[in-house]
């Protein structure tokens, strides 16, 4: 029998349209003349859902009663005995009754395909097993409900059923996808923009991931051994030339040949300093690259095509792009092959591009005595010696004459100079000797003799020597001052580089850190400091297993792991130890200025606070003083009634005054970080309760729902009961008398919010901050309202507990205040009630 085909809808959300999609094929099919029987469809009460699956074969459902609760299920026996083509088997997570013949619904699936029975099913991205504590840190829900991997890579088809993050919240909001009362606990919990967006990531990468499993299987099924790269991963060589631009433009269009190219521009800056490269024309390349959506890079390396290869195997490289070599054809074919020819031997899989530009084989030049002299120069200077010294000799006997011996001596004393600016003070002195012997051998009488039958000849020689170590002494002395100038040029370039990447918004010890592994190529870089890590760039490492540890200023070291640095590395790292000690005594510095940004803060506050001493509390304190000083009057008669309101003022006066008073206090102990907070289990309901009968409301004001099995939160109940009283005063303020001002709460991911809700004109975007500042009536001017420290009051109670306050739209016109409090016990929550396997809300 022939195994059926198995076709998954796979979504990044509840609400995607999977369910949707999956009838809509199933009706395609069944117009074409395919038998299609709808096993089993949850259409959560969405009507355009269950709109698409009228029409369609239904195989009633098994009733199943468990607990109390009756739950249809799907009826196995009853679709084998139909036996459709294709059956719509929808939420392949799902967890069965018990007592039915598998405990998941993707078991029942399986028996069905074994059949050979075609399936159409759904399953959502958080129910993927591997996924779950992916799944757990994006949306803080533990997903009980879920397939294995290999139920959904041995798939025939997954088909992704995608929709925007916005798009999906809107049809949240229009209650499409839930009924109203849920509409607002999902928005502000599982269907926040930011899960939503990770969601859908993920979904896209796991199904890329499939795609990428199914080509290395096709590609291992017919013996396919050479790579096949998807991706382009281009990086291109920057010599700091003017073909610097061509090259990037071209590494550009090989990017984007492919779908997620990536662009890396690199610059190899020897440990002796740069080669040849315009910092100016780095520059603007650097800023090419950006323009272009690639990244630069700068590393250190003594053989600048070695350096190419292994960073560009280092990023996992596609392609290669260089510039054909600038030297003249000449320089070319005297020192051999060029970093082009180089890298292509040596880049193995990687594809290497040699670009021709403008600047391709300049006019000729003499080579750059640069650098300090190494054992291939004086190499050079030797083999100079040994070629030059024959050929000399044998053009200088062709042309010799009794007169010609000083411009023969002339000639070897050139020669000497020569090999002396290219190999230094060896192969000169080598040289010295041999043209000494070799011009009295062939040019002094007796010929073909070497003696020496006059001082004048021993003293010639003598000459030849000191020459020689003469020029060559300049030459050692200019090397190194032209190292040393290099070395300062490529330090200079690399703390630019650090600057600038800086000022673009990265961190400074971040990005010194990232910049000190990436020149010197080592495997990671950690700055520590009293056994904390501060900034890390590279793969882990086990701690003290560091090649070289540096402390950076008092408390903090920077630890290297990797290869040995030379003593000219270790130079630059000073330089760039001492750029990190400066970054974090600024670091240092900066916390200092927010501690004087709090106390300059503070000192407003108090200000604010005398201002109000001097205004608002003047008000009912005259009054107080009116009203006890009239009773007291001894030429005054007063009625009982008269009394009786003065009495009257005094009191609600002076309970104002009591009210204003402790409200300053609070302000000034939250001011001070001293407010005290005892912090305890709490049911929502115990803290609710209080504060309406405080306020007087009742069902006529206040609409609640608040679930009954909601967890306690963990409060101060005191506090928590201003909290509500500030905001339900507020709200019913506020709210229309014809609307009621809503109370609802919900847990989610370990926290329950709370949500007061009015129906009122609300607070515009740009006013919604300043709520919270003390002071602040937004608008009020009838001196009857206090101080305006109500909601600054309550964001600093919730503060205090480790809570949050913050604002919405109510949706249709209004405010929602949100309290957030960590639950005292967590409860998982599922979507759907037992026998569901939607997203936890």
């Amino acid at each position: 029998m022939t195994r059926g085909q198995l076709r998954v809808f796979l979504g990044a959300a509840p609400g995607v349209g999977k369910t949707y999609t999956m009838l809509e094929e199933g009706r395609r099919l069944r117009d074409e003349g395919r038998d299609v029987a709808v096993a089993v469809v949850e259409t959560h009460g969405r009507a355009a859902t269950a709109a698409m699956a009228e029409g369609l074969e239904m195989v009633p459902p098994v009733q199943v009663n468990h607990r109390g609760l009756v739950l249809s299920e799907l009826d196995l026996n009853a679709v084998l005995a139909r036996r459709p083509d294709y059956a719509l088997v929808d939420e392949l997570a799902h967890t069965n009754a018990p007592g039915l013949a598998h405990a998941k619904r993707w078991q029942d699936v399986q028996t069905l395909l074994d059949a050979g029975i075609n399936v159409l099913s759904t399953v959502n991205i958080q129910h993927i097993e591997s996924l779950n504590d992916v799944i757990e840190q994006i949306t803080g829900t533990v997903q009980r409900e879920t397939v294995p991997d290999s139920v959904l890579r041995t798939a025939d088809q997954v088909e992704l059923v995608d929709i925007a993050p916005q798009l999906l919240r809107g049809r949240l909001s229009q209650g499409i996808i839930y009924p109203a009362g849920r509409v607002d606990a999902a928005l502000s919990n599982y269907f926040r923009l930011g899960n939503l967006t990770a969601l859908r990531e993920l979904a896209l990468l796991w199904l890329a991931d499939e795609v990428d499993s199914a080509l290395n299987k096709y590609r291992a099924e017919n013996g396919i051994r050479n790579k096949w790269e998807a991706r382009e991963r281009v990086v291109v060589a920057l010599t700091g030339g003017p073909e610097g631009q061509t090259l990037l433009r071209r590494g550009a269009r090989i990017a984007a040949r492919s779908a997620g190219g990536q662009l890396l521009a690199v610059h190899v800056t020897s440990p002796d300093g740069l080669r040849g490269g315009d910092p100016g024309e780095l520059a603007s390349q650097r800023a090419l690259v950006e323009k272009l959506g690639g990244t630069f890079h700068q590393v250190v390396g003594s053989d600048i095509p070695h350096a190419l290869v292994d960073f560009a195997r280092g990023v996992n490289a596609t392609q290669l792009v260089i510039g054909v070599s600038r030297r003249p054809r000449i320089q070319a074919l005297l020192t051999g092959p060029g970093i082009g020819a180089t890298a292509v031997r040596e880049s193995g899989d990687i594809d290497v591009h040699i670009v021709n530009h403008a600047s391709a084989g300049g006019r000729p030049v003499l080579p750059r005595l640069g650098g300090a002299l190494t054992v291939r120069r004086r190499l050079w200077g030797l083999a100079l010696a040994l070629a030059g010294g024959p050929l000399l000799t044998w053009a200088l006997v062709l042309m010799s004459t009794p007169e010609s011996i000083t411009g023969d001596v002339l000639s070897y004393q050139l020669l000497v100079i020569l090999v002396a600016l290219v190999g230094g003070i060896w192969p000169a002195l080598f040289a010295a000797l041999l043209s000494g012997i070799t011009l009295d051998y062939f040019f002094i009488q007796p010929l073909y003799t070497v003696s020496v039958a006059t001082p004048a000849h021993i003293l010639a020689l003598v000459l030849y020597l000191v020459n020689a170590m003469l020029v060559s002494f300049v030459v050692d002395r200019a090397a190194r001052r032209s190292r040393a100038a290099r070395r300062s040029a490529a330090e200079s370039e690399l703390l630019a580089s650090v600057a600038g990447n800086v000022l673009r918004g990265e961190d400074a010890t971040a990005a010194l850190v990232s910049r000190t592994r990436e020149a010197f190529s080592l495997e990671s870089v950690h700055l520590m400091a009293d056994g904390v890590q501060l900034a890390a760039a590279g793969a882990r490492t086990p701690p003290g297993a560091a090649s070289l540890v540096l402390p950076v200023g008092e408390h903090a070291v920077l630890e290297l792991y990797g290869r040995d640095l030379e003593a000219a590395d270790r130079r630059l790292l000073a330089v760039i130890t001492a750029q990190l000690e400066a970054a974090l005594d600024f670091g240092d510095l900066a916390e200092t200025a927010k501690g004087l940004g709090s106390l300059a803060a503070a000192d407003k506050v108090r200000t604010a606070l005398l201002a109000a001493v001097g205004h608002d509390l003047r008000r009912p304190l005259t009054a107080a003083t009116a009203a006890v000083t009239g009773l007291r009057a001894p030429d005054v008669q007063w009625s009982e009634q008269d009394r009786a309101e003065l009495l009257a003022t005094a009191e609600e006066s002076l309970a104002t005054l009591s009210e204003l008073v402790t409200s300053l206090l609070d302000v000034s102990r939250l001011q001070a970080g001293v407010l005290g907070v005892s912090l305890a289990p709490l049911d929502t309901a115990d803290a609710v309760l209080p504060a309406l009968e405080e306020l007087g409301l009742g069902p006529a004001e206040v609409e609640l729902e608040i679930p009954p099995a909601l967890p306690p939160v963990l409060a101060d109940a005191v506090l928590l009961q201003r909290v509500l009283v500030n905001l339900l005063a507020n709200a019913v303020r506020f709210s229309p008398p014809e609307a009621k001002v809503v109370l609802a709460a919900s847990a989610f991911a370990g926290r329950v919010e709370i949500r007061v809700i009015d129906c009122g004109p609300g607070i515009s975007a740009e006013r919604l901050e300043d709520v919270f500042l003390p002071f602040q009536r937004l608008g009020d001017t009838d001196n009857l309202t206090g101080l305006g420290l109500g909601l600054a009051l309550a964001k600093g109670f919730m503060e205090g507990m480790m809570g949050t306050l913050e604002t919405e739209d109510t949706p249709g016109g209004g405010l929602t205040m949100v309290l957030s409090l960590p639950a005292a016990a967590v409860e998982e929550t599922t979507e759907q009630s037992a026998g569901s396997s939607g997203g936890t809300l």
